[in-house]
């Protein structure tokens, strides 16, 4: 095949996966929200009908990364932990280091069958964001301002309301706050030098007010904490518009199970044992850039074919009057009707570009730059 030939196929390709995403995506927020007359007569089914809703959604993300660009995902732990995979809730910490860090966490949620209810700490303005920030608001994901005086009450809250929530869940949270870049990395360490705690090579310094009320709110309901570090081989700096490409990736996660009993109640005992953990973690990523392992039996956990039979009934659900509208447009040889057709196919995509922007790392969030330097003063 030619090269513009390529082009004219991957563009193709792009359409018709935004165009599912996005048009399945909306369909399903609005069922999610006449689920809502469900909240005061059964609220737990309310939970439920909205874990699998969730589901049909991020799956199709995932679906990308697993089948479409084939990405592989090596997990790095213990047997003894991976057997407790998928059947307890749990704390995820995730370093924050990649585009597709967010996804690799959502993969290690699907091969374990928690995909549907995993929680996140987000920041507020993704409320907003259609189909995925919709998405998440009926699944009661923790929202905040990134102002602490602000937010504490309203995280507190959030995090308690989760304590009888019907399905295992794990909550994924990213402690550095925002993506490391070189910038922020030279800020954070000019923070940690002034508060003379120890300085870190590849993570931003953890913050750890979010993580201490995360762990008072969901003590004796959380069974533990999985410290998780992500890495890929070969220096591979991937992207989401790359797995949007078919592009291939190499992913090593390595997962330490920590039970919560060993996580400090007190919140400075908390803060102490975080920073500690943080140490631990760039050790790891030490070894990592120097050998390209780590210190834990390499495990390839099987791909569910959920996310893949999801995508396809979509699929098949979504193109079949898209391409019966598209034949009748074409047999009704209207210029006008077929460039309304093009445009709105073409405003989906770049709908997807935008979402896409936000993981960038170049268009990152200035949270980091902006709050240290504030702490500085």
């Amino acid at each position: 095949m030619d090269i513009v030939g390529f082009l004219k196929s991957q563009f193709i390709c792009h359409l018709l996966i935004c165009y599912i995403f996005i048009a399945s995506g909306l369909i399903i927020n609005f069922i999610q929200l006449f689920t809502l007359i469900l909240w005061p007569i059964n609220k737990q089914l309310f939970r439920r009908i909205n874990c699998r809703l969730a589901y049909c959604i991020s799956s199709q993300m995932v679906m990308l990364l697993e089948w479409w660009s084939g990405t592989d995902c090596t997990l790095y732990t213990d047997p003894e932990s991976y057997h407790k995979y998928g059947k307890e809730n749990a704390i995820v910490i995730l370093n924050h280091n990649f585009e597709i860090d967010f996804l690799c966490g959502w993969n290690f949620c699907e091969r374990f069958g928690v995909l549907g209810s995993s929680k996140v700490l987000a920041k507020k303005e993704l409320s907003y964001m259609p189909i995925i920030g919709w998405m998440w608001y009926f699944l009661e994901i923790v929202f905040c301002k990134r102002k602490w005086e602000e937010d504490r009450k309203t995280v507190m809250q959030k995090l308690l309301n989760l304590r009888d929530y019907p399905e295992n869940f794990w909550f994924l949270i990213h402690c550095e706050g925002t993506r490391f870049t070189e910038q922020k990395h030279q800020i954070s360490m000019q923070v940690a030098e002034a508060k003379g705690l120890p300085k870190l090579k590849y993570h931003l310094l953890p913050r750890t007010k979010g993580f201490a009320v995360t762990v008072q709110c969901l003590r004796n309901v959380v069974s533990a904490v999985y410290d998780s570090t992500l890495n890929f081989r070969n220096n591979e700096n991937p992207t989401l518009l790359g797995v949007l490409n078919g592009k291939k990736y190499h992913a090593d996660l390595y997962v330490r199970r920590i039970p919560l009993e060993e996580v400090p109640e007190d919140e400075q005992e908390c803060s102490n044992w975080l920073h500690k953990l943080y140490q631990e973690k760039d050790a790891f990523q030490e070894e990592y850039y120097r050998t390209g392992t780590y210190p834990a039996i390499p495990i390839v956990p099987p791909r569910r074919p959920w996310t893949l039979l999801n995508w396809l009934f979509w699929a098949l659900l979504l193109l079949y009057p898209l391409f019966k509208l598209l034949i009748n447009m074409i047999n009704s040889g209207s210029s006008l009707t077929l460039a309304s057709f093009a445009f709105v196919i073409v405003m989906a995509s770049v709908g997807v570009r935008w979402m896409i922007g936000v993981t960038e790392i170049n268009k990152g969030s200035t949270y980091g730059n902006n709050d240290n330097k504030q702490k500085q003063k």
